[in-house]
């Protein structure tokens, strides 16, 4: 065999198989999706695709009730839940972002700038 004649098979190959494990990639999300969805139960803390967080109330077979602030409900469509917040996680993240600002602030004490303040304008029309 030449090398003419396996050009052709080769770069079908090379073709076919990142189409393949694509599309294996994007079934695997999509079934992640359906089992997340499915598994919403009341109680559960559940963020949108549109980044509003709530507390899920009541669930039907395609909506559910969240509810966003205390004796505030709203209904959405089942798909549009993004993903189960953990509470845990968020109170880590946000005492890890409180603690983050406290160090900048104390950077920000301890670098002084060697900046001069112009004259007021008037000032130095007058001069």
């Amino acid at each position: 065999m030449d090398l003419q004649s396996l050009i052709l098979p080769l770069l079908i190959v090379l073709l076919a198989v990142p189409l393949f494990l694509q599309a294996r990639k994007q079934k695997r999300a999509v079934a992640e999706q359906q089992k997340l969805q499915n598994s919403i139960a009341p109680g559960d803390k559940v963020m949108t695709t549109s980044g509003m967080f709530g507390t899920v109330v009541s669930t039907s077979d395609d909506s559910i009730d969240l509810e966003i602030a205390p004796g505030m409900t709203t209904t959405w469509v089942r798909a549009a839940v993004r993903e189960k917040v953990n509470t845990d996680t968020a109170a880590e993240a946000k005492k890890d972002q409180v603690s983050a600002e406290a160090n900048s602030a104390e950077a920000a004490v301890i670098t002084e700038s060697k900046a001069e303040v112009a004259e007021p304008i008037e000032q130095q029309k007058i001069n």
